[in-house]
């Protein structure tokens, strides 16, 4: 076995298995979020249309009750999804004016504070004088932002764009049990949709668990347990309520 370090394109070929830039994991983040929104609108709205089923026979009441849970469900995680990255993103604008200022106003001062940065992190006093100056020269604000706050300029989040794929997830995910429920015979709508949200929770379970590098049986088992112990109780209430009111 040779004991020479990988050289060239080789070297790449190591752990190209793992995200190393900023764009690779904003991607990563991006499909874990479409993932467990998709999930969201399996769960709620199977939830809704099982437990209005329990209560009714009637397709056009199921119909409606479907898509007023997937209407509200998408709508409601758009909204969520935009303030929260909305005020994510101001955050994140504030401290990167403040840096500029301290790049404008102190810079010697901002130029050691990154030199004792890279220092803590096991590097000499003069390499780490040396990063930290090649670095300021070449982009100062990215230089410092990454650093010092975990941020990067030049890649934040688009709050409309986060509200949309969140929409979108929700509305593709609560289809499913929709039309589980509305087209089949009534006898076998329940039994129908208990197995297509049942195999849809064991895919999106698997994915999660995947782009989490997470163990994918536990998360399999969470994710079908959660959405049948859903199903199951909104089930018995509508159940208990159809059998009550005349």
């Amino acid at each position: 076995m040779s004991d020479q370090a990988p050289t060239g394109d080789h070297a790449l070929d190591v752990h190209d298995d793992e995200p190393h830039t900023g764009s690779i994991a904003a991607r990563l983040n991006w499909l874990r979020a479409g993932v467990l929104g998709a999930n969201d609108g399996i769960v709620s709205t199977a939830g809704l249309v099982v437990g209005v089923a329990g209560a009714t026979a009637d397709s056009r009441a199921l119909l409606i009750a479907g898509i007023a849970g997937l209407v509200a469900g998408s709508l409601s995680m758009a909204g969520g999804e935009y303030v929260s990255v909305s005020t994510q993103r101001d955050s994140e604008q504030a401290l990167l004016d403040k840096e500029r200022r301290e790049l404008v106003e102190m810079p010697e001062e901002e130029l050691e504070e990154l030199t004792q940065i890279y220092e803590s992190k096991g590097l000499d006093r003069a390499v780490a004088e040396e990063v930290a100056r090649q670095l300021t020269d070449r982009d100062a604000l990215v230089a410092h932002a990454e650093v010092e706050l975990g941020i990067d300029p030049n890649d934040l989040t688009s709050p409309v764009a986060a509200a949309l794929s969140s929409m979108v997830a929700f509305a593709l995910g609560a289809m499913l049990p929709l039309l589980a429920i509305v087209l089949p015979p009534v006898a076998l709508r329940v039994p129908v949709t208990v197995i297509a949200v049942t195999c849809a929770l064991v895919l999106t379970g698997w994915g999660s668990a995947r782009l989490g590098q997470a163990p994918v049986m536990p998360a399999v088992a969470r994710n079908v347990g959660i959405g049948i112990l859903a199903m199951g109780l909104t089930f018995l209430v509508g159940t208990f309520i159809g059998t009550g009111i005349p």
